[in-house]
């Protein structure tokens, strides 16, 4: 088996064929298993969507991103709404808004038809600067909600709240 053939001289190895076919086999199957299959998923909104299934759509949407795949969200338009494609504008920007830092939009909403579509991509780099700035910030709040406890800790509940004056009151009223 010839493994360098551009070195000069070329360099050979005596070796099972069988072997370095089913190891080749192998390698190709194991590269295979690691790739992920990243698909396109579609997401269809109205223009009169109520804001429980925007809510829910919308929680699908960040899920498939999630997991990688990208997201074609599209506005379905019937009848007279087509006149307002300012409607689908508005949702898909709100759509926008809520997948900011999770996803960038790869082709900004454009009316197709009787369609608005707008394709979304995951972000790796945003979600990982997100992940990092959400760390850091869950850092802080540890460190001063550590402080809190204890100090509340040390001092005991008689000197924060004498009960006396509040029975004097009570003496007093009647």
């Amino acid at each position: 088996m010839e493994v360098a053939p551009l070195a000069n001289p070329p360099v050979c190895r005596i070796m099972d064929y069988g072997k370095f076919k089913f190891d080749a086999a192998q390698r190709a199957k194991e590269s295979r298993r690691k790739t992920s299959n990243i698909g396109i998923k579609e997401m269809k909104y109205r223009p009169k969507i109520g804001p429980g299934d925007f809510d829910t759509k919308t929680r699908q949407v960040l899920r498939f991103l999630n997991e990688g795949h990208k997201v074609k969200v599209t506005v379905m338009f019937r009848g007279r709404e087509v006149i307002h494609p300012d409607l689908g504008k508005r949702i898909l920007d709100r759509i926008a808004e809520q997948i900011d830092g999770v996803a960038k939009i790869e082709t900004e909403g454009r009316l197709d038809g009787r369609n608005m579509v707008m394709v979304l991509a995951p972000d790796k780099r945003a979600k990982q600067s997100s992940e990092a700035k959400q760390h850091t910030e869950d850092r802080q709040n540890v460190t001063t909600n550590g402080n809190a406890p204890a100090e509340a800790a040390a001092t005991p509940a008689s000197v924060t709240e004498p009960a006396e004056p509040a029975l004097e009151q009570a003496e007093t009223i009647s």
